[in-house]
């Protein structure tokens, strides 16, 4: 054999028996698992559960202070703004914190249209 073919790779055998190798004996399935999970430690800890903070939270708490805000200037802005912050945090699990800034921001709107108008 020429050097030159020694090197060049053969064409791919596109799932027929391969040309070398016993070609009736089965292949093990021992020899065919991945061992990164004996490699890896075997405790590691989520990381929802490492941080324990809740995205929703953030939302639930922006959603009472945009209501507060709200009452005290830019009622009909920031008083819509505080019940999509509700509903954005209850939907993400803070049911307390949304529903409170949902009443507040709906508290603030009612506040804006029907009572300062009838005061002033």
């Amino acid at each position: 054999m020429d050097d030159k073919e020694k090197d060049t790779q053969g064409t791919p055998n596109h799932g027929r028996k391969p040309k070398h190798g016993p070609a009736n004996q089965k292949l093990d399935s021992k020899r065919m698992e991945e061992f990164s999970a004996e490699l890896a430690p075997s405790e590691l800890p989520d990381m929802e559960q490492e941080s324990g903070f809740n995205p929703g939270t953030l939302y639930g708490w922006g959603s009472i202070v945009l209501a507060i805000i709200s009452f005290f200037t830019w009622p009909v802005i920031l008083g819509a703004a505080s019940i999509v912050f509700g509903f954005v945090a209850r939907s993400r699990g803070t049911n307390t914190l949304g529903i409170i800034g949902i009443i507040a921001g709906i508290l603030s709107l009612l506040n804006a249209f029907f009572i300062i108008p009838f005061l002033s």
